[in-house]
């Protein structure tokens, strides 16, 4: 069986939350700060908001893990182009406590998928910038430099609604700043560091690396489907007949995820080369990438009409094909040669 919830042990630092961490894992028999939500997750990995009052101490069941968040809110200064680290944007969100979506509250979500421990604020702001840059530099958000009014208001819609459906933050205020702590000469002498070989950048622990992204995938991928069936209407029936397509091979992918081969395993009992299990681990870990670029599709189906839609429903045929193309490269016990 796949180790897909394994977790580090929990550090208790209530000091932190709301100010350097954003949640923190509690262990056996603690309580919750006050004004500070609590996610259960279960031995399965799907997560549930703790009804426990504050104070009192949260019950688990054997093989639950919990976290306590604080709803904030945070500021963070994001640089959306990495060839202008002076440009950036100060970006206020915070994370609402009773958030009323149907389909689960999203924040919960990214706790039991992505979580490991502490989530720090530092961190956390790392994945919202890099985020914000994916969708600059494929075109689901955009900013103009010198952007006028009805620009920069479509660009913090697009913003609000990635960053609510990737992370579950909702934003508060977003302004442009220029960043005045910018070391150039730290990023110049980065730069002149020759790059590792990638058999040495890859001597990250392979299974633990595999077992994140597989947990990623297991437990968003139904999330997904739910958004792209409520995200938008199809309209006529050639769009539906396509939407329903995406679904059906979504349903087949979560499918194949429940039976995915151990990252060591070629086969029961015998034993996967290393240079095997990197090329697996790096197949989960692109699928990866295609499940956070379905996320920021998800986030522009919202009221899309037209030639748009049609558009935005190509694309997310083409993530849909990365998706499966990498899960069955995940699933090969060896590296199938492309046809000369």
């Amino acid at each position: 069986m796949i180790p897909f919830f394994k977790r580090t042990a929990p550090v208790h630092d209530a000091c932190a939350l709301g100010r350097t961490a954003v949640a923190l894992p509690l262990p056996p028999g603690c309580g919750a700060p006050p004004g500070c939500p609590v996610v259960i997750v279960d031995a399965d990995g799907r997560p549930r908001r703790a009804t426990t009052p504050a104070g009192k101490k949260v019950e688990l069941r054997p093989g639950e893990l919990a976290w306590a968040f604080h709803p904030g809110p945070y500021t963070i200064d994001v640089n959306p182009y990495a060839q202008a680290p002076e440009i950036g944007l100060r970006t206020t969100f915070a994370i609402d406590p009773q958030d009323p979506a149907a389909a689960g509250k999203r924040f919960d979500l990214y706790l039991a998928a992505e979580a490991d421990g502490r989530v720090d604020l530092a961190a956390l702001g790392a994945q919202v910038e890099n985020a914000v840059r994916s969708a600059l530099e494929q075109g689901a958000l955009d900013l103009p430099p010198c952007a006028d009014i009805d620009e920069w208001n479509a660009f913090r819609q697009g913003l609000n609604r990635l960053l609510y459906l990737r992370f579950g933050l909702t934003v508060d205020d977003c302004v442009p700043v220029e960043l005045d702590d910018v070391d150039y000469a730290a990023q110049l002498a980065a730069r002149a560091v020759p790059v590792a070989p990638a058999h040495v950048v890859e001597k990250v622990v392979p299974d633990v690396a595999d077992a994140k992204s597989l947990r990623r995938l297991f437990l968003e991928l139904p999330c997904l489907m739910c958004g792209l069936r409520l995200g938008a209407l199809p309209s006529g029936q050639d769009q539906f007949r396509q939407q329903q397509a995406l679904l059906q091979r979504l349903d087949r992918l979560a499918v194949e995820l429940t039976t995915m081969p151990a990252l060591v395993l070629a086969a029961p009992g015998q034993p996967l080369a290393l240079d095997e299990q990197l090329r697996r681990m790096r197949h989960s870990r692109r699928a990866t990438v295609a499940l956070d670029e379905a996320w920021a599709l998800l986030a522009r189906l919202e009221g899309a009409q037209g030639e748009r839609l049609a558009a935005l429903y190509d694309e997310a045929e083409r993530i849909v094909a990365n998706l499966e193309a990498d899960c069955a490269g995940r699933r090969a016990a060896k590296h199938v040669a492309e046809a000369a």
